[in-house]
């Protein structure tokens, strides 16, 4: 039985939406369809519905639309501006890569001058020693000269004497003409020394004269070689020791380590040895020992680079770099996560270099790294070069900087073809790229 309630809406519907028919007519027969309020009311709200939801649909169809083509504008402008970012990047290390060349070229020449240099300082000072005792010896014969000179005046001097105060006359006569041959023979014997002397004097001299200018060319010639030397090994010597401050090595620690350690062939310099009769060394010879000292230190310099990742692991004109060291997200996972290294992405096949001399400690599979090799260093220092197709060294060996020592592949934990290269100091990961730029315009 209908409620008041139901009563008062039903009166209410009716006065808004009175009934209805709809009549439907064939040739035989007509017959209508009665819309009751009720069934008004719902068809209303459920057209409204349809229409308001078509209307919202429409709307999130625009916008996504809309959006979708913001989107890939953004990404197109997001890709011109990386392509353009990565042209300059090649750009600046190509020249880079020549400047490099350039420094190398110029550090070897300097190497070979001061070499030549060297050579030359060394036979210069065994010239100067030479003339030097030159000088000494004809010194020494001019005074043993001048000598017999004075002992044959005495002589003929004691002879007169004797012969004044003999006062036997007949012996004077008799001994007179022996006097007079002995005496004629000593004078020209004497005077044929005295002009022998002078013309040895004279000679000696000017041999003094001629060695004193030679001396004097030869000081001038010295300092100059001096000069140019100081001037290379500084030039030399800057460039690495500022490298290896940029890349947190403590140069004294380093060399002192290196020198430890050394047993190459051909050892440091020897300096230049001072004399054993107790003078005191020449300012000639105590700049010659700095400059000795000086060039071993380049020599350790040399050395400790050669046993540090500051070259390259892959040639940077035929790969680009893709990640580097530092947290980022995580492109297996999504989640952010610490990037131990530096990823270099190439071709399949593409050759990968030790970056230092050292020993291979790993060479084979190991977990999320795929085919890895593991060089242990000098200084605590460890590099290693991950996912790798092929590798070209065995555990043990002993590679130099720039050996080939794999293929670039996509082994292990890896999205793509790339190497993935870490350096570690004392077991903890550092950032490579310090030591990689350290190293810019050096070698």
């Amino acid at each position: 039985m209908p409620t008041r309630l139901t009563i008062k809406i039903h009166a209410f519907l009716e006065r808004h939406l009175p009934e209805r028919r709809v009549f439907l007519k064939s040739d035989t027969d007509t017959r209508f369809i009665r819309l009751r309020p009720e069934t008004q009311l719902v068809a209303v709200i459920g057209t409204g519905l349809f229409v308001g939801w078509s209307i919202i649909a429409t709307a999130i169809v625009l916008m996504d639309s809309i959006g979708a083509g913001n989107f890939r504008e953004q990404a197109k402008r997001d890709q011109m501006t990386y392509r353009s970012r990565l042209d300059a990047i090649a750009s600046e290390r190509d020249s880079r890569a020549e400047e490099a060349l350039a420094a190398q070229r110029r550090f070897n020449a300097a190497l070979a001058q001061i070499s030549d240099m060297q050579s030359e300082l060394l036979a210069s000072e065994t010239r100067r020693r030479e003339l030097e005792t030159g000088i000494e010896v004809i010194q020494t014969t001019l005074r043993e000269t001048m000598s017999q000179r004075d002992s044959a005046r005495a002589t003929l001097a004691e002879l007169r004497k004797e012969t004044e105060a003999d006062g036997n006359t007949q012996l004077a006569a008799a001994i007179a003409p022996l006097q007079m041959e002995f005496l004629s023979t000593a004078l020209a014997e004497t005077a044929g020394e005295r002009d022998q002397i002078r013309s040895d004097a004279r000679s000696a001299l000017q041999e003094r004269d001629s060695l004193e200018m030679e001396l004097k060319l030869m000081d001038e010639r010295n300092n100059q070689i001096f000069r140019q030397l100081e001037e290379a090994v500084t030039v030399s010597v800057t460039p690495l020791d500022k490298m290896f401050r940029k890349a947190g090595m403590a140069p004294d620690r380093i060399l002192e380590q290196v020198r430890r350690g050394y047993n190459g062939q051909g050892g440091p310099l020897a300096p230049l040895a001072l004399s054993t009769r107790g003078e005191e060394p020449t300012a000639e010879e105590l700049r010659a020992n700095r400059i000795l000292n000086e060039l071993n230190q380049l020599n350790l310099y040399r050395m400790a680079a050669q046993q540090a990742p500051f070259a390259t692991p892959v040639n940077l004109g035929q790969v680009r770099q893709t990640s580097g060291y530092g947290y980022r997200r995580d492109p297996k996972t999504g989640g952010r996560r610490l990037h131990k290294g530096s990823d270099f992405a190439g071709r399949t096949g593409t050759d990968i270099f030790a970056t230092a001399d050292g020993v291979v400690t790993h060479a084979g599979w190991q977990s999320g790294y795929g085919r890895l090799v593991t060089i242990r260093h000098a200084f605590g220092i460890e590099t290693r070069y991950a996912h790798n197709s092929k590798l070209r060294v065995k555990v043990g060996q002993r590679v130099s900087r720039g050996d080939h020592i794999a293929d670039m592949g996509n082994t292990g934990r890896s999205t793509g073809t790339h190497l993935h290269y870490e350096v570690r100091v004392n077991g903890t990961p550092v950032n490579p790229m310090t030591y990689i730029k350290a190293a810019r315009n050096v070698f």
